[in-house]
C-alpha cells in the first residue's frame, strides 16, 4: 500500500499501526476520521469531509443524531444486556414500532445484517419442508448474479462473485443462480424444490444495479404462481435510502419475508431484523434459532429511536427529492469515460470505463468521501438529512472531479 505523501504524520502512524496489527481484509481510502456530525466527518488533522459512504447506508440518519444518541446514553446507564433468557422492558416496544412501520405481524431481531439473512434462509427452508412439503434436505433458494448478502458461509455460498468464494469451499448447497432482472430466466430456475427467491431490490454492492421497471412485481407474481416465498434483502436499500420506505415499495411489492439492518441501528449500534407473517414466524420454536445479543435492551432503545427519527423527520421523502436532483444533474453529463449514472433516491452509482478508485481519490482531495464497488462503479450515498446547499456542492465537486479524472486516466482494457 502506498500512502499519500502529503498525509499528516498522525494519520500515517494510525494507518501503519492498523496495517501492522490488523487483518488486511479492507482497502480503505487514505483518510483517518476521528469525529462525525450530520453529513460531515473530520480527520485527525481537522479537515472536514462530506460523507458519501454513510457506512454503506447504516448512517441514513447522519452521524451522531442527537435523539438517537440520547436514547443510547440513557439506556446504557439503565440496562444494556440480558440475553433472551428473560424478558426486558425495551424489546416489546421496539418490535411493535417495527411491525407497525412495516405492516408485518412479527419480527425476529438480530445484530448484523448478514445474521438476518441467515435467519431468513433458515425460515424459508423450514417453510419449504414443513409447509410446502419439499423432501428432506432438497430445498432450493434462487439467488441472483452479482448479489451481495454478506460474507458468512451461507452468504458466500449464495454469491456469484469469484473473490467472495475463492478458497472458501466447500459451499453450502441449495442455492440456484439466475441473472438479475430477467423474469424468463427466473421462471426457468424455479422448480418444485424451490422454497424461496432471495434478492436485493437494488443491488448496492454489485454496482447499484437497478432492475428493469416491473421486474419486482413480475417476480413476486411468479412466486405466487409457483408457491414460492419472496424474500427481500433490504439491509442496504431499506429505511428510506431509495426515496421510499423500502425499495420494494416502488413497485408496490410486499415481500413474504423482509430483511432489515444497517440504518435500523441509527448509526450507533448493530441492529437487524427479519419480518414476516405470524404464520411464517411461528414455524420457529424455542431453541430453533437465536442470538445472545439479538433484541438486547440497548439495541431495542436505539432501534426505536431510529424508527421515530426516520418517520418524524421524513427521511424517505427527503431522499426522494435529493435523489431526483442528484440523478438529474449527473444524468445530463457528457464526459469521457462516464458510461452511466443509475440509482434511486440517494443510492447512486456512477459507472466509468476506467477504475473508479481514481474518481474516489479525486473526490477525497476535494473533501468528499466516496468509495468504489466492483472496480468501475463509484457509489454515492450521503446521509438522507443532506440539505440543498450541501447537495449543490456535492454535484459541483462531482462534475469537477469527473472532468479532472477523464483526460488523465487511460481506459482500462
Amino acid at each position: 500500500m502506498v500512502l499519500y505523501l502529503g498525509m499528516q504524520e498522525g494519520a500515517r502512524d494510525v494507518i501503519l499501526s492498523e496495517l501492522r496489527y490488523g487483518a488486511h481484509n479492507y482497502a480503505p481510502l487514505d483518510v483517518v476520521v476521528e469525529r462525525g456530525e450530520g453529513v460531515w466527518v473530520w480527520d485527525v488533522a481537522g479537515r472536514r469531509y462530506l460523507d458519501c459512504v454513510s457506512a454503506y447506508s447504516a448512517l441514513n440518519h447522519g452521524h451522531a443524531h442527537p435523539r438517537i444518541r440520547a436514547a443510547l446514553v440513557e439506556q446504557s446507564a439503565r440496562l444494556s444486556l440480558t440475553s433472551r433468557a428473560v424478558y426486558n422492558d425495551r424489546l416489546a416496544g421496539f418490535l411493535e414500532r417495527l411491525c407497525r412501520l412495516t405492516g408485518y405481524e412479527a419480527a425476529l431481531p438480530m445484530n448484523a445484517g448478514v445474521e438476518a439473512v441467515e435467519t431468513a434462509v433458515k425460515l424459508a427452508r423450514r417453510w419449504g419442508y414443513d409447509v410446502k412439503g419439499i423432501p428432506p434436505d432438497g430445498a432450493e433458494i434462487v439467488v441472483f448474479a452479482n448479489n451481495f448478502h454478506g460474507r458468512t458461509m451461507a452468504a458466500v455460498s449464495a454469491s456469484s462473485t469469484p473473490q467472495y468464494r475463492k478458497s472458501f469451499g466447500p459451499f453450502l448447497p441449495g442455492f440456484v443462480f439466475a441473472p438479475f432482472g430477467d423474469v424468463a430466466a427466473l421462471r426457468r430456475a424455479i422448480t418444485p424444490a424451490t422454497c424461496a427467491i432471495l434478492l436485493e431490490p437494488i443491488q448496492g454492492e454489485g454496482g447499484v444495479n437497478v432492475p428493469p421497471s416491473g421486474y419486482l412485481a413480475e417476480a413476486f407474481a411468479l412466486c405466487r404462481e409457483r408457491d414460492v416465498l419472496f424474500i427481500a434483502d433490504e439491509v442496504q436499500t431499506g429505511l428510506g435510502r431509495t426515496g421510499d420506505l423500502f425499495a420494494c415499495d416502488h413497485e408496490r411489492v410486499r415481500p413474504d419475508v423482509m430483511i432489515l439492518g444497517k440504518a435500523l441501528g441509527g448509526g450507533y449500534y448493530p441492529v437487524s431484523a427479519v419480518l414476516a407473517s405470524r404464520a411464517l414466524m411461528d414455524l420457529f420454536e424455542p431453541g430453533d434459532h437465536g442470538s445472545t445479543f439479538g433484541g438486547n435492551p440497548l439495541a431495542a432503545a436505539v432501534g426505536s429511536a431510529a424508527i421515530d427519527v426516520l418517520v418524524e423527520e421524513r427521511l424517505s421523502q427527503r431522499a426522494r427529492a435529493a435523489g431526483e436532483r442528484l440523478l438529474g444533474a449527473l444524468g445530463a453529463l457528457q464526459i469521457p469515460h462516464l458510461r452511466e449514472v443509475r440509482g434511486r433516491g440517494l443510492l447512486v452509482g456512477i459507472e466509468l470505463d476506467v477504475p473508479a478508485r481514481s474518481l474516489a481519490q479525486a473526490l477525497l482531495a476535494r473533501g468528499i468521501i466516496a468509495k468504489e464497488t466492483h472496480e468501475n462503479v463509484l457509489r454515492i450515498a450521503p446521509p438522507l438529512i443532506i440539505d440543498d446547499e450541501t447537495l449543490g456542492m456535492l454535484v459541483e465537486q462531482l462534475v469537477e472531479a469527473l472532468r479532472e479524472v477523464a483526460p488523465t486516466v487511460a481506459p482500462s482494457s
